[in-house]
């Protein structure tokens, strides 16, 4: 009993600290309702002045979309493959070594702390500009990303059948593909593919940096305020998204085991996804590395190792430290903003809840939010706001009423209603069964989500400088353009230690639970 009351008290104080950051991280980026009130139809008329669509200019759209998608593909492919292999380092129920596996977990992390933008400009120091670079880094960012979701996933298998299949003399390695694989596989593709679906986002930015694809078009017409063209790139760009999450949606149907399953068809699906690797390829032909790009891994890598520590402890609002302050506030308010609106999208998206022709266009409104890049939202925000934090906090909302609807929706549809549909016989009212039903089943999930959303956001806003929206993206940008890596490297060592606290209060906030 006590330790029960124990437990509510810690909950409680969690959940008062927990407010309290919250309203201090609104308050740091001066958030203000009476602004978006004021000036919220800004937004309205930059957002008319991209429709109509310039349909006419849909032709020199197409070759620079493929590009993109072929980005994506190559990326996510070689990523998800070497990110498998990284893995089985990655898990600690199978490299006994501690050191092995402590290294490899540090360069997954270090490097998983980067953003992808950040990681393109690097590309086009090195490898030059155009679509190589973008899916360079956009494969070293899915390594990260699925070497960590891989090792966790291992770390949550049983390896009894693998200790019995070796135990009758099997070899280690037979064993291991016939029963670690197998089991690890199907989770490990469905993964994939939801890190594609991000990666065709991402590349439509990569372009800012001169990392090839839509994204060069698309800051193009933005320099030259040819708005009516920025929206047919958006339309189109809507079109490739909605085409990708249908081939990735039956393909995790079939994964899962929703959609029969035979030989002929896994022969067929293989050799598809086979063929679309193989062309996407094409867009990173005439890879080379120059003299001067060797030079400039050896000066980011000296930069990243002997940091500018007087610059990283600076006082002021120019410092690594307040700039850090301000962009975890950006993505603790823009997160916590995107999380209640997604809350009230999930209800009008799901068919539990719905009829299916509103959830489908519920859906589809989402897809679009999720669609616009983020420095786009950035720049109508701008519009509202001015340059600053609290622009960067409106992008960041944005951002996360996508991604968080989605993974919202996901659970409920998932959830089983047999409590809530028990009270709905009862008589209880809707609001009643959403708070003693739905909130305690779904919360660990929704929080989970939440907790990954902040982790993505934190490195989203370090970026966000580029179009004025607050954060430290602006230095950070100015320091790698004029090679001062060691300014660089204090930056993203601040990133990485937040990024890793982050990963922390999420685990501790899983106890507590």
């Amino acid at each position: 009993m006590k330790s029960m009351n124990r437990m509510k008290v810690i909950r409680r104080i969690t959940a008062l600290v927990m407010l309290f950051i919250i309203i201090f991280c609104f308050a740091v980026t001066g958030f203000d309702m009476n602004v978006i009130i004021k000036r919220g139809s800004q937004a309205v008329l930059f957002i008319k002045r991209m429709f109509p669509p310039d349909t006419g200019y849909c032709g020199k759209i197409i070759e620079p979309l493929i590009k993109t998608v072929q980005m994506s593909i190559a990326g996510t492919f070689i990523g998800a493959v070497f990110g498998l292999f990284t893995a089985f380092l990655y898990a600690g129920n199978l490299i006994k070594k501690s050191y092995v596996r402590i290294v490899v977990r540090v360069i997954v992390q270090c490097v998983r702390t980067i953003p992808v933008l950040i990681l393109a400009l690097v590309a086009t120091f090195i490898w030059g500009l155009g679509a190589a670079a973008g899916t360079i880094a956009i494969a070293v960012s899915t390594w990260a990303v699925m070497a960590r979701i891989g090792g966790e996933d291992i770390e949550g298998l049983t390896l009894k059948p693998y200790e019995a299949v070796t135990a009758i003399g099997a070899g280690k390695f037979k064993a291991f593909s016939r029963t670690v694989i197998i089991e690890l596989l199907p989770g490990y593709l469905s993964n994939s593919l939801y890190v594609l679906e991000a990666n065709i986002r991402h590349a439509a930015i990569l372009g800012y940096v001169g990392a090839g694809g839509i994204g060069l078009l698309l800051n193009e017409k933005i320099s030259w305020r040819e708005y009516s063209r920025v929206g047919m790139i958006l339309v189109m760009l809507f079109v490739a998204v909605l085409v990708i999450e249908g081939i990735s949606t039956f393909l995790k149907a079939y994964l899962d085991g929703r959609i029969k399953r035979n030989t002929t068809a896994n022969v067929i699906i293989s050799v598809c996804i086979m063929v679309f690797f193989v062309y996407s390829l094409s867009a990173v032909k005439d890879v080379s590395t120059s003299k001067l790009g060797i030079k400039v891994v050896g000066a980011i890598m000296h930069g990243i190792t002997h940091p500018d520590w007087e610059y990283m402890f600076m006082t002021g609002k120019s410092g690594v430290m307040y700039l850090m302050l301000e962009t975890i506030a950006i993505a603790v308010a823009g997160t916590c903003a995107g999380a209640v609106f997604a809350v009230i999208l999930t209800l009008i998206n799901s068919r539990k809840f719905v009829p299916a022709p509103m959830a489908f266009i519920g859906r589809l409104v989402v897809m679009a939010i999720r669609t616009v890049p983020v420095y786009v939202y950035g720049l109508i925000f701008i519009r509202v706001t001015g340059p600053g934090s609290f622009a960067g906090v409106l992008t960041m909302m944005m951002c996360s009423i996508g991604l968080l609807t989605k993974r919202f929706t996901v659970a409920v549809d998932n959830w089983n209603m047999a409590a809530w549909n028990a009270c709905k016989c009862a008589g209880t009212g809707f609001i009643a069964r959403l708070r003693y039903v739905a909130v305690p089943e779904l919360k660990i999930q929704f929080k989970d989500a939440v907790m990954y959303r902040l982790d993505v956001n934190v490195r989203s806003a370090s970026t966000l400088g580029l179009v004025g929206a607050g954060g430290i993206g602006a230095p950070l940008i100015v320091y790698m353009n004029n090679y001062r890596w060691d300014a660089v490297g204090s930056i993203l060592i601040v990133l990485f230690v937040v990024v890793l606290l982050i990963e922390l209060l999420s685990k501790c906030l899983k106890r507590i639970h």
